[in-house]
């Protein structure tokens, strides 16, 4: 199949040579297309630093022209922040092929991207487009070298994905899912989720992120005059990082719970709270959060964001943790709650903190006012895709 990945982040230095070792013809649309080498090279890295395998992959084209990768491919991959979704869409559906079967999708599905495949498929007249997004990033990955090389450090033991329609997760699953994960690793098989909206609310990333970052910028103000005094940001996990994210868990909790109960008839198996969300990803036996982040074999590199400022070291505020957690996370989660009538004063608190980071204005009395006049991508709210009502959300 002829594959097209978008974006060059850490995702898109695994999936390459996981795809075209399947045989696949893999090409990218990327900013940089004078970087990638037509070989890609894949190292699984254990925590101890020992490489525990590698395999090379073969590019065939990069190109920051969508006109040519876009109207041959088969599945268009987006592998970029959260973000960047919406615009990314914009752009390259024009070139969509609209003759046949064609699937975009998502490594990451946070943020309602049913919503955001739908408004394309409606204002370009997408009528054979299919669309999946895979609950969480299958595996933990960094890129080692840009457009050359990239680490994983394992994969999840179970992976979660929607699709549009659901009549074809089979035939997405033997020529796509499998090879992006179980084939190398021999586990992460996917399960199909219902409706997207579970990936939606189910939490990961729009918890974890804000929810660390603002314990440690009360805990420890967010600046650090050394580097070696920045903590690892699961690694040194605190108790009371774990109670900030516990707290934003337990409103997502009451979200997930009202939407259960008015719309019974639907299935929301795996629309899941943090712990659960973990238990199944990892098939682990982790007690709580702390147990969950401090003892991870994946996570434990994993350093805080920050940058270099008057000779300190401070939260990087131009950081995705930002601008995917906040404006495509937390603010999603408020305005379910406003539509329901539910109190997210945790919620509620971060996105105030942020609103002074960010030197921005989300929340007016506690109610979301969504000023996109500057950036008509900047939130990922349902009333940009002009959709009023949580029913309309959930369909």
């Amino acid at each position: 199949m002829n594959i097209t990945v978008i974006g060059g982040g850490n995702s898109a230095h695994v999936l390459i040579p996981l795809l075209s070792k399947k045989g696949h013809n893999v090409s990218i649309l990327t900013r940089r297309p004078q970087d990638w080498s037509d070989k890609i090279h894949l190292e699984y890295v254990l925590a101890n630093g020992e490489i525990k395998r590698e395999t090379d992959g073969k590019l065939e084209f990069a190109s920051s022209n969508p006109e040519e990768v876009i109207p041959n491919s088969d599945i268009i991959v987006l592998c970029m922040p959260v973000n960047k979704y919406r615009e990314t869409l914009d752009r390259v559906a024009p070139y969509i092929n609209k003759d046949k079967k064609v699937f975009v999708g998502t490594i990451y599905g946070q943020a309602g991207f049913n919503w955001m495949v739908d408004s394309i498929i409606k204002k370009f007249q997408l009528k054979k487009l299919n669309y999946f997004a895979i609950g969480l990033i299958p595996w933990i990955c960094r890129t080692k070298e840009y457009g050359k090389s990239g680490i994983t450090y394992g994969c999840k033991t179970n992976n979660l994905v929607a699709v549009y329609p659901k009549s074809e997760f089979n035939y997405l699953n033997e020529n796509f899912l499998r090879h992006v994960c179980f084939d190398w690793f021999n586990k992460g098989e996917f399960v199909l989720s219902d409706n997207f909206i579970s990936l939606t609310l189910s939490v990961d990333n729009q918890i974890i992120h804000p929810s660390r970052l603002y314990a440690l910028a009360n805990e420890e103000g967010g600046i650090w005059d050394k580097e070696t005094e920045i903590p690892f940001f699961y690694k040194d996990y605190t108790s009371y990082s774990a109670e900030v994210l516990q707290n934003l868990d337990d409103e997502y909790t009451k979200i997930r719970e009202n939407i259960k109960k008015q719309y019974d008839e639907k299935n929301f198996m795996y629309m899941n709270g943090y712990m659960e969300s973990e238990h199944f990803s990892y098939n682990s036996n982790s007690h709580d959060i702390v147990d969950s982040f401090v003892n991870s074999q994946t996570l434990s590199s994993i350093k805080t964001p920050v940058v270099e400022k008057n000779n300190k070291y401070v939260i990087n505020r131009n950081h995705r943790f930002f601008y995917d957690d906040i404006y495509y996370g937390l603010c999603i989660a408020k305005w379910f709650a406003q539509e329901l009538h539910i109190d997210v004063p945790t919620v509620d608190k971060i996105i105030m903190w942020a609103e002074k980071e960010l030197k921005d204005k989300i929340l007016i009395n506690k109610k979301m006012c969504c000023n996109i006049d500057d950036n008509k991508y900047k939130y990922g709210v349902p009333t940009v895709y002009g959709i009023n009502s949580v029913t309309e959300a959930i369909d």
